[in-house]
Formats: C-alpha cells, structure tokens, sequence
C-alpha cells in the first residue's frame, strides 16, 4: 500500500533514493523496483533486519531490474551519514508528526538533497486525525506516538522554510480513516471487536484484489476524509555565481 503517488513523482532508474524512516519498506521496495539505488534507514533496527531480509529476497526472485542497488541501515533522521547532495529523491513517509524537531528533519533532507532533487512527505491529514485523538488517548498519549497534528498549510509553510519548492499535494488512504475510527472508539489494541475485525478484512480484500468499486471510491473520498496528506517538493538550484 503506497501513500506516494509515483506518477505524480517521477523516479528514473539509477536514481539514488533514501526512504527516510523506512518502517516495514513499502516505498524502499517499490523505488528499488523501480531501478533505483535505494537506501532505507530507520532508528528500528528490528524493522531493519526484516527490510534487508525482503531486499535480499526481492534480488533473488529477480524482481529489480540490472543496476538496481538496495542498503538497509539504522540512523537517525537529526543526524544523517551522508554528505551533502547525496540524494537525487529523499521519501518521508508517516514519520514527521512522531519528531520533536521536525524542521532539523528537514533541514537534514535538506541537506542531503542534490539541487534539482525531489521530496515526498506523507503526515497524517489534520481532519480524520483530529478524530482519532478525540476518540482515544491511547492512541496518541504512547511512547513513540503522535506529537502533533499538522494543517496542510503548516506543512507546506515548513517545507518553504526549508528552503524546498512545493509543487503538488493530494489525500490518500480514505478508506482506511473509518479502520482508524474503530480502532480508536474500541480500543487501539483491541483486534478482536466484529466492526475492526469486519473493516480489516474489507482492507486486506481491497490491497489485494484491487477491485474497481472500491478503488473508484476512494478516488471519490479521497478529498474528503483521506488518512494521509501528500506533498511533493523540489530544491531549487542556487543561481550561480560566475567568478571575477
């Protein structure tokens, strides 16, 4: 299940990619598909192992293309190994609204980011995220959790403030607000209540199948009540100064 839309983010093969707080890999694995040199880095070193267990997988089965490279590594977002411009995309992908210091996030991607290059970043969209905390402290009040809700505007503000250039937003994941609502009104760890239990395999149905009446219905719900909220950036080039 991505949350970045690749076709409103370009990636050509060769492209040196980091997803920046990995998790389980989702879009490490479909950029390394993709042909590109991917470096998946997550604070998780457990999640790490298994990224490199599926990178490892994905080469054996022949599912990358010849060129395609792929690292999983532990590190941390405020401080990343790497020189400057070493990225021709960076993806951040759900992992903003858990960081204390989100603007030295950035201004780390920032850093990292060749002129010219690309940047998605996926938060939680403020609505359905609003209801989840109103409906659960639980869900929220973790260690690890959810710090802030963002407003698109905000988000976007920062991401100026970077120094990046927005170019495009949209909302995806509608279908999985009302999942996260029941999680949230019956309890974040309960798994076995028949509405959570029903919508999950409504989920798992949908990511599997891919059947055109709830893939049109999410286009539809998508502006309305979409999970996540998407934007795309790039770094501008800096004018260049010819010597005297």
């Amino acid at each position: 299940m991505l949350t970045v839309d690749f076709s409103r983010f370009p990636l050509a093969p060769g492209d040196r990619v980091l997803d920046l707080g990995c998790g389980a890999g989702r879009h490490a694995f479909e950029c390394y598909r993709r042909g590109a040199q991917v470096v998946a880095l997550d604070q998780n070193g457990e999640e790490i192992r298994e990224v490199a267990k599926w990178f490892a997988a994905m080469k054996e089965a022949g599912e990358a293309p010849e060129g395609a490279t792929a690292t999983a590594m532990e590190g941390d977002a405020l401080a990343l190994p790497f020189p400057d411009e070493s990225f021709d995309v960076v993806i951040i992908s759900e992992v903003m609204e858990h960081i204390p210091d989100d603007k030295g996030v950035l201004a780390e991607m920032v850093r990292v980011l060749k002129p010219g290059g690309r940047i998605a970043i996926t938060v939680p969209r403020y609505g359905p995220e609003k209801v989840c905390w109103a409906l659960s402290d639980a869900y929220h009040e973790v260690e690890g959790g959810h710090i802030r809700i963002y407003k698109a505007d905000e988000l976007l503000a920062k991401i100026r403030e970077a120094g990046l250039k927005p170019y495009g937003t949209h909302h995806a994941h509608a279908l999985h607000s009302p999942y996260w609502w029941l999680k949230c009104a019956f309890g974040v760890d309960n798994d076995k209540a028949l509405p959570v239990r029903a919508y999950h395999k409504l989920l798992v149905w949908d990511i599997m199948k891919k059947p055109l009446a709830t893939r049109v219905a999410e286009q539809a719900l998508n502006p309305l009540i979409g999970k996540s909220f998407v934007a795309y950036a790039t770094k501008p080039h800096l004018p260049r100064v010819d010597a005297k």
